[in-house]
């Protein structure tokens, strides 16, 4: 299951931010609404590359303008990140339904590295510059299509 690895990784980048007197936990949510974060939780967005499969004709399709919205608080020294990454839909299907992205390891390490500089400076206040860390791509042959893209359909997909 992909989701654990993010939770291990996730787990893994915790122990960067050396906060002991704080927990962190990392929950999937499908229902977060990415530009209306609930009252004290901050947003951030990132995009990665990532493959989708349709779960009616079992297409599949490299994309490198997945994104991923993250929504996170810290609390009473409990910290809660949720995460959404943003499905796709196959192009050839009618009706196809919206697939999660299948990200792969190295991805998901750059995200949550990006996370935790995210973390540090929107719950900590830490000022630690602007880094540029940037996912692997994949090797994508047709152009992103906002029709088929839920980020793009929310308003907050990176294409240019």
């Amino acid at each position: 299951m992909e989701e654990q690895e993010w939770i291990r990784i996730f787990q893994m980048e915790i122990e960067t931010l050396n906060r002991k007197e704080h927990t962190w936990h990392l929950e999937f949510d499908e229902n977060i609404d990415p530009d209306n974060p609930n009252m004290g939780w901050k947003k951030y967005f990132k995009k990665t590359s990532a493959r989708f499969s349709c779960t009616s004709c079992r297409r599949s399709w490299p994309s490198n303008r997945v994104m991923v919205v993250f929504h996170m608080r810290l609390m009473n020294g409990r910290g809660t990140v949720k995460v959404r990454p943003l499905r796709q839909n196959c192009k050839t299907c009618s009706n196809a339904q919206m697939v999660k992205p299948s990200v792969e390891s190295d991805n998901i390490q750059v995200l949550m590295e990006t996370l935790m500089e995210k973390i540090r400076i929107k719950c900590y206040q830490e000022d630690l510059g602007e880094q540029n860390r940037r996912p692997r791509s994949l090797d994508v042959k047709s152009p992103h299509e906002p029709a088929h893209c839920e980020g793009c359909r929310l308003g907050i997909c990176t294409k240019q």
